[in-house]
């Protein structure tokens, strides 16, 4: 009986911990981060190295000392690797620098910028927030992603440090002046991109949902003592754990799949960008073993209680008549 208790609470209370953590993590935008410091950095010294003539630039790894040597630490490899790619798809550093990537945090709602990574983009959300008032976000007149604007060039319009993640089809995000072929490819990985965010959101949704529902369920068991409701509570929280596992799926899937977009220049990141997972997706993950946990828990718990006995005998039938 105590054995029995004891797994019942313990099944409630990290259900009850697990849901917070769930909705932190959907309430948050921390699910995944770039920093585009280094990038930024490096670009800026693209821009103002020597450009006077009878100056020779050399880059060090590009001398024959260096391009000879026949082992190359893992740092190295990479940089080499990455510096082949662009070569092979064209793609010189004055063509990733033309462009301006910000240090950015998605989460399911919302899209911002981060503080203290851009002093420039910093200054003038600032300044668009002293003119505005504070007014809200919402409606916004420029909708500023990653690539933006060019670095060192002019900041033009409103820039609100986040934008609302749309959930619907929209043909503005399709970048115009490109191919008949390219632009029908955008546009079906638009929709295959919009239906991994609805995905994403809805199945996480349902998941805290259930959660919320099996606790009450097991709340309600614990009071009236009432094996089949515990029971229930628990399979209604594996169930929601099983939803949580489809949506951070989904997520993941949709990440790398908005990583691998064609044409890679519009949709890729160089190799000196920084980008992972953040805190709020680590809360998804650890409200999903929670979840788990309190589901084992409630459903082994009316297992392990005493099956209640009656004092009174069991009646049997005498000669057609009940004794």
């Amino acid at each position: 009986m105590a054995a029995g208790r004891f797994l019942l609470y313990t099944g409630l209370s990290l259900a009850l911990c697990a849901l917070g953590m769930l909705a932190v993590a959907v309430c948050s935008d921390h699910w995944y981060e770039t920093d585009a410091r280094k990038h930024r950095d490096r670009c800026k010294a693209f821009n103002t190295r020597r450009v006077d003539p009878g100056f020779i630039y050399n880059n060090n790894n590009n001398l024959p000392l260096r391009a000879s040597r026949s082992r190359l630490d893992r740092w190295e490899g990479t940089l080499l690797r990455a510096r082949n790619r662009r070569q092979l798809f064209a793609m010189s550093p004055a063509d990733e620098c033309s462009r301006q990537y910000n240090s950015t945090n998605t989460g399911l709602w919302r899209k911002c910028h981060r503080q203290g990574f851009d002093p420039e983009i910093a200054a003038l959300i600032r300044k668009v927030s002293h003119c505005t008032g504070d007014r809200s976000m919402a409606g916004s007149a420029s909708e500023i992603q990653e690539t933006s604007r060019p670095l060192g060039g002019p900041a033009t319009g409103e820039i609100e440090r986040c934008t609302y993640i749309k959930y619907h089809y929209s043909s503005a995000t399709i970048p115009r002046n490109l191919t008949f072929n390219i632009t029908k490819t955008i546009r079906q990985d638009e929709w295959h991109a919009l239906h991994l965010r609805r995905m994403t959101a809805g199945f996480m949704g349902m998941a805290v949902a259930i959660i919320l529902f099996g606790w009450i369920i097991g709340v309600l068991g614990c009071c009236w003592d009432r094996g089949l409701m515990q029971y229930v509570a628990g399979l209604l929280f594996l169930m929601g754990g099983t939803f949580c596992i489809i949506s951070l799926c989904t997520c993941v899937a949709g990440i790398n799949f908005e990583l691998s977009r064609y044409p890679r220049y519009l949709y890729g990141l160089p190799d000196d960008i920084g980008h992972g997972y953040g805190w709020s997706m680590f809360c998804a993950w650890g409200g999903l073993g929670l979840t788990l946990i309190s589901g084992f828990f409630c459903t082994l718990a009316p297992s392990v209680q005493p099956v209640p006995r009656t004092n009174c005998p069991k009646s049997r039938p005498e000669n057609g008549t009940v004794c």
